[in-house]
């Protein structure tokens, strides 16, 4: 595992077309934002949200259901 600083606004790529940037840093939390092209899926895996990996097609597109409510998109 590569670990790296950042400090906000500044970001990290990987590969060719995903970017992960920092957007905010306050108290014990860091809000970061993802680039990545439609074809990449990118998926929380924190215990209290990941579902199943065989319930995740039944319950619909990732923008759907609870985990919709805490995702949400940014334009800088």
């Amino acid at each position: 595992m590569l670990v790296l600083a950042r400090k906000p606004s500044e970001a990290i790529k990987i590969g060719d077309d995903i970017i992960v940037k920092v957007i905010a840093i306050r108290g014990g939390q860091v809000k970061i934002g993802i680039e990545a092209p439609p074809g990449v899926r990118v998926i929380r895996t924190d215990s209290h949200v990941a579902a199943p990996a065989h319930a995740e097609h039944a319950a619909g597109p990732p923008e759907s259901g609870a985990a919709a409510s805490q995702v949400k998109n940014t334009e800088d």
